[in-house]
């Protein structure tokens, strides 16, 4: 029994803490939970450490909120760990003041990590007829609205988040804004090794971000990616090495905030539309102009002039050897420390 409890008292003591928590989510039984949402509410509000929770395979019908610190969510195998949900954001709004549950993982809580996993909101995808009439009480005048197919639909959505991490991810919806990193002030989002699906804007991210080996699929609507750094001049969104396709005539990207996009050694598909990325007419001041910058792209078939090295325009002229999340992210964050 003495040795019981020295054995105890080490493990409190040397290196300061138990070891980190695990918790196993399966759909059929054989886990420590049958959900996402019970595993998560079955963690403390705090933590100074990541608490892991694993989920086997299987398709999660659920609407999953983050809003604890130092979680991270690691499927077993992206191709069949799958959370799923079916919401059109037009649909919500008719009965929530904002966007808190418009997503398929909604997301308050900082130091997040989501890993091997497919994120689809489904509603687009389920809901083929292009509008559907329905009752909304924020509508006063008719107390009715028409979802679109191709409206907004999130499979990620942020709120006060920051230090997100997104790896080796499908993140999938048929309308907009299916990748919606917002935090203007303060986010600081890190993608790798993703292929992101949708309508217009469904990756739009809002502060710092950096995208790295992403795929990028447009389904419709008039631009792929978007982003808003209105908060700080030096707020960015650095593609890299990332490839787009689509449908015809599909256009790459466009801002009606003050905006700042890298796009490093990215590869662009052969039906892509001959269109930079462009400002949408609006009354929004923008307060330090046009800033789009290339370096190394690469277009299939007939090549466009406007996706030309410029990195000579940036102030400092930035190295793009040198382009990397440190330099992003100013040192204020590691996002490949446990990798």
């Amino acid at each position: 029994m003495r040795y019981y409890i020295y054995a105890i008292f080490l493990l409190f003591t040397v290196g300061g803490s138990a070891s980190p928590t695990r918790i196993v989510v399966d759909a059929s039984g054989h886990g420590d939970f049958r959900t996402v949402g019970e595993a998560l509410n079955s963690l403390p509000a705090e933590s100074s450490e990541a608490r892991l929770i694993v989920i086997r395979k299987g398709i999660y019908h659920e609407k999953i909120f983050i809003e604890k610190n130092n979680i991270i969510l690691k499927g077993e195998d992206k191709a069949t760990t799958i959370l799923t949900f079916s919401l059109a954001r037009d649909a919500w709004r008719c009965d929530h003041p904002d966007d808190w549950g418009v997503a398929t993982i909604n997301l308050r809580g900082s130091d997040i990590t989501l890993e091997n996993l497919t994120i689809t909101n489904s509603y687009g995808f389920d809901n083929t007829a292009p509008n559907l009439k329905i009752d909304c009480n924020a509508d006063s005048v008719t107390h009715t609205k028409i979802i679109g197919r191709q409206g907004h639909q999130m499979a990620l959505r942020s709120f006060q988040t920051t230090r997100l991490k997104v790896i080796n991810c499908d993140l999938k919806a048929y309308g907009g804004d299916t990748v919606s990193p917002w935090n203007v002030s303060g986010g600081m989002f890190y993608f790798k090794d993703c292929t992101m699906e949708g309508g217009v804007d469904f990756y739009c991210p809002r502060g710092w971000a950096w995208a790295e080996h992403c795929t990028f699929i447009a389904d419709n609507g008039p631009a792929c990616i978007w982003h808003d750094g209105s908060a700080d001049a030096d707020a960015k969104t650095i593609l890299k090495d990332c490839s787009f396709s689509g449908y015809d005539g599909f256009k790459l990207g466009r801002y009606h905030r003050d905006a700042q996009f890298y796009l490093i050694n990215c590869s662009f598909a052969e039906n892509m539309a001959d269109e930079d990325i462009y400002r949408v007419p609006t009354t929004n001041t923008i307060q330090w102009g046009r800033r789009v910058y290339y370096y190394d792209c690469q277009k299939k078939g007939k090549q466009y002039a406007w996706y030309a090295n410029n990195l000579d325009r940036p102030p400092g002229s930035p190295d793009p050897a040198k382009i990397d999340p440190d330099w992003v992210f100013k040192g204020k964050w590691n996002p490949l420390k446990n990798e």
